[in-house]
């Protein structure tokens, strides 16, 4: 095995172990000394994406997407980084080239569905889910995304509905346990939404719309000291740039709470 394969090795190991930074910094050794390495490239690309380092993922995917062009599993992370970036326009183009080269990627269809989501044209996302699920109707993904228009749109026990098959056929995921806990407290049921909340933290301890969401469900029970390390646990990992009106709305909260604890 050569120096490199070494790293690569390594460096795909502390991604798997959680050690984020020190697969990036494997990865950067790497290509200090290897340039041109492009699984390496690869790599730290989706390094960097998960630690939300978000503009330099996009430095270095856009780069090794113009040596891989054929390469759809970078373009689709690409687009995330984009969306993450609220650069809409352009993560729409990337799941829009990946769908045209390959109309199977029920991921991007979903993701697209995503975009338009966020842009509220709440119609045109769920075509897209429902057009997911008849590629995959196994989809937990396309299940989830679904539910979340259903409940947009005050279809709550139909959103309920997806939500519960998505934790079925996957039940280690921590969105469709966050989604149930959103489903359950706007319903007023402040036990299953704290359940659902702290089983979506247990399997994801950097899930921080979770950590968001039991801190209200802890307030509305009085709960302040809870509240307030819940609320300060989103904002130590709420980092992304579309999150920043919310984030100053939770730091404010935070500052008035401190004076009732």
């Amino acid at each position: 095995m050569s120096d490199a394969q070494i790293s690569l090795s390594r460096a795909e190991q502390a991604l798997e172990s959680g050690a984020t930074e020190e697969a990036i910094q494997i990865l950067k050794r790497l290509l200090q000394r290897q340039a041109d390495n492009t699984d390496a490239k690869a790599l730290l690309g989706e390094a960097l994406l998960e630690a939300g380092r978000l503009e330099e993922a996009v430095t270095v995917l856009e780069d090794v997407i113009s040596q891989l062009p054929d390469d759809l599993d970078l373009q689709f992370d690409l687009g995330d980084a984009y969306f993450e970036l609220d650069r809409t326009e352009d993560a729409c183009r990337v799941y829009e080239n990946v769908l045209s080269r390959d109309p199977g990627q029920t991921d991007a269809r979903v993701s697209l569905g995503l975009i338009f989501f966020h842009q509220e044209r709440l119609d045109e996302a769920e075509s897209c889910y429902r057009r997911a699920l008849e590629q995959d109707p196994e989809s937990a993904f396309a299940l989830l995304s679904l539910g979340d228009v259903c409940f947009a749109t005050g279809r709550n026990e139909e959103a309920c509905k997806y939500f519960e098959k998505a934790l079925e056929l996957e039940p280690d995921d921590p969105q469709a346990h966050f989604n149930l806990a959103e489903y359950h407290y706007e319903n007023g049921d402040l036990k299953k939404a704290e359940k659902y909340s702290r089983q979506a933290i247990t399997l994801d301890p950097d899930f921080s719309f979770a950590y968001l969401t039991l801190g209200n469900i802890c307030l509305d029970q009085e709960q302040i000291q809870e509240s307030l390390h819940c609320f300060k646990e989103f904002l130590k990992r709420e980092k992304s740039p579309a999150s920043k009106e919310i984030c100053d709305e939770v730091a404010a909260l935070i500052e008035g709470l401190k004076g009732e604890s």
